[in-house]
């Protein structure tokens, strides 16, 4: 299937038939184009009068994301004191644990799979349970000895067709977690300048390059979805890099975006800065929600 007419199938997807104009707008496509596609749809029998078919969504079926990693093992140094007691992701902001904002949005797309990886004080994340029974932890028993590659190696074989979050995310754009994905893709915020992890891409949106600090350049942010060719690839290549001396001080994405990337085609799916916060610091946090600031 060609991206346009995937675009276009996934947001006739979400319900009523849309207009040209605004399937132009929700798509990036020329209005032309999206005519010119969606006549090709109709022919092939994926949609009609404006409506995906049943064809059409067996079409997409093999581009449905089937599961969302959390990698949540981390002690979160960065936050102490509140991380003494607390694992990071549990750690509430204006009220809600932020690892809640993703999972609600895991929830809401229709993901049918939720792993978490879990380290430490791990049992504190069977509060979880109580609002998304379908949670399955799998146990990370080296969190502490060992980068959060780590945690990817625990979870090696099922990154196919897989989102894979960072859990002490607060999300304020839900809509960033989807249904359908294309392909292989790293969310990433377009900067100036940066002396934050970031992406520097070619013509065409590929990352070619991972990097601290940058010029021009998409700064990273740890929600990333890998197609099923990436996701075999994975299991693979992270084995691979960890056993490689210096391998257990890596992070995770550097194996598909350092050591390995001749193997990958990851493209940088824009966001924008409002959509997602990520917290590093116990002032940052202090900034972000005055409670703890008392």
């Amino acid at each position: 299937m060609q991206k346009k007419e995937f675009d276009i199938l996934v947001a006739l997807a979400e319900g009523a038939p849309l207009t040209q104009r605004t399937l132009a707008e929700k798509t990036g496509l020329s209005v032309g184009s999206v005519n010119k596609t969606m006549k090709e749809l109709t022919e092939q029998g994926w949609l009609v009068g404006g409506r995906v078919t049943e064809k059409g969504r067996e079409a997409l079926e093999p581009y449905r994301v089937k599961r969302a990693i959390f990698l949540a093992a981390g002690f979160g140094s960065r936050m102490v004191p509140i991380t003494f007691n607390t694992p990071k992701p549990l750690v509430r902001v204006h009220g809600t644990r932020m690892i809640d904002t993703l999972l609600d949005a895991v929830v809401a797309a229709g993901i049918p799979e939720i792993v978490v990886v879990r380290g430490y004080l791990g049992e504190q994340f069977d509060q979880l349970l109580y609002k998304y029974p379908q949670i399955k932890f799998v146990e990370n028993p080296i969190y502490n000895e060992a980068n959060n590659i780590s945690s990817a190696m625990c979870v090696r074989y099922l990154f196919q067709n897989a989102y894979v979050l960072e859990a002490d995310l607060v999300l304020h754009n839900p809509k960033l977690i989807r249904k359908y994905e294309y392909a292989s893709n790293f969310l990433g915020i377009p900067v100036e300048v940066t002396d934050d992890w970031c992406f520097h891409t070619d013509s065409n949106g590929m990352i070619v390059e991972q990097s601290v600090g940058g010029r021009n350049c998409y700064q990273m942010v740890g929600i990333s979805y890998w197609d099923a060719e990436a996701g075999v690839m994975l299991a693979n290549d992270l084995n691979e890099v960890y056993t490689s001396p210096g391998g257990k001080e890596r992070y995770w994405e550097q194996t598909a975006l350092v050591y390995k990337k001749e193997h990958y085609r990851v493209a940088v799916r824009e966001c924008a800065q409002t959509d997602i916060v990520e917290i590093d610091s116990f002032n940052e946090l202090k900034k972000l929600d005055s409670l703890y600031a008392k």
